[in-house]
């Protein structure tokens, strides 16, 4: 007997099929908060490893320098005298920029007056020349007063005491507000025109001639830089390309498994680095010695004259710059020599 293939009745309707629930989709504001943030952690991630390979390699190519000492501190004396010379010169020129300040407040006008002019006329002419614009301070020398100082400069007391009268004229020293040369010339000639005055003196050919000086030395001071700072570049280049070659075979395996060319140019760009800063803390020291070993000869010097004169050092700011230029000269000098040898190797 055949069973029926009908549902047994069971007195509950049989329950229907649960559909399969539909995937719900992400909603739009956590997708893209995701997909950032993995973003700005693959970003730190490189960060963090490009800082630690520089890190890396700053103190690996330091260790380098440290275990081959002589060579490297040959090379950074080299650095040193390449760097001594302008900076030499350069404290040599901010000597003469004092003098040339010292000269420009010397710089002074002499308005000779006419023999006839007395005590009362020499001073309200004193009074109108203090009145111009131009004029900072004004000093009456009288007759009287410029025979004495010239006897005492001359020593010839004896033989002008037999004079009749007294042939100097009084005389007024102006200190100009502008030393331009055109500005004190423009001064003289309003003075001229002036009651009383005969002669208006204007001599500053040995302070131009001193300026003209002190801008050639400016000049040689640069062509001299950058004469010595391409000696740097040669100096290191030249080192550095020793390494590169020395390196060749670890450059070609590091390339072959990928390594860009800034990876392998990094190391050498910090040997370059320290090479001028060891070249820069060196110069510094010769300067020092330089500056002990002449002062006393200078002193002396100056002493016989009657001045006091200190050889200049450099200061915080100038030692900075000082340090700042070698390392840069050393990093450019490396960068140019790794740059030109990459581009000849070729991995095998």
């Amino acid at each position: 007997m055949k069973r029926s293939t009908t549902p047994r009745q069971t007195g509950a309707a049989p329950r229907a099929k649960r559909a399969p629930a539909k995937p719900t989709a992400p909603t739009p504001e956590k997708a893209p908060r995701s997909g950032a943030r993995s973003q700005q952690t693959r970003f730190s991630s490189r960060l963090r490893a490009w800082g630690r390979h520089h890190r890396a390699m700053a103190f690996d190519s330091f260790y380098r320098l440290v275990r081959h000492p002589v060579g490297n501190l040959l090379t950074m004396l080299a650095i040193a005298i390449a760097l001594v010379l302008p900076a030499a010169l350069w404290l040599t020129l901010d000597s003469a920029k004092l003098l040339d300040a010292e000269l420009d407040e010397s710089a002074t006008l002499t308005v000779y007056l006419e023999t006839a002019v007395d005590t009362a006329q020499a001073t309200r002419i004193e009074e109108a020349v203090g009145a111009e614009s131009d004029v900072v301070q004004t000093r009456l020398i009288s007759a009287e007063e410029g025979m004495a100082d010239f006897q005492q400069s001359l020593g010839l007391e004896d033989a002008l005491a037999g004079l009749e009268g007294n042939p100097l004229p009084a005389s007024i020293v102006i200190y100009p507000q502008s030393v331009d040369p055109a500005a004190m010339a423009q001064l003289a000639q309003r003075l001229e025109t002036l009651a009383g005055v005969d002669e208006v003196r204007l001599d500053l050919a040995w302070v131009e001639r001193l300026r003209h000086l002190a801008d050639l030395g400016r000049r040689v001071a640069l062509a001299l830089g950058v004469l010595f700072g391409l000696g740097v570049l040669l100096v290191v280049g030249n080192t550095i390309r020793l390494a590169v070659e020395s390196r060749r075979r670890e450059i070609e395996v590091v390339m072959l498994i990928g390594a860009t060319h800034a990876f392998v140019r990094r190391p050498f760009l910090y040997s370059g680095a320290w090479y001028g800063l060891g070249g820069g803390v060196l110069a510094l020291g010769l300067l020092g010695l330089g500056n002990h070993w002449l002062a006393m000869p200078v002193a002396a010097l100056a002493a016989s004259y009657g001045a006091s004169f200190v050889l200049p050092q450099l200061d915080m700011a100038g030692s900075t710059i000082l340090l700042s230029c070698s390392t840069l000269l050393g990093w450019l000098g490396a960068w140019l020599a790794v740059t030109r040898h990459l581009s000849s190797i070729r991995p095998r």
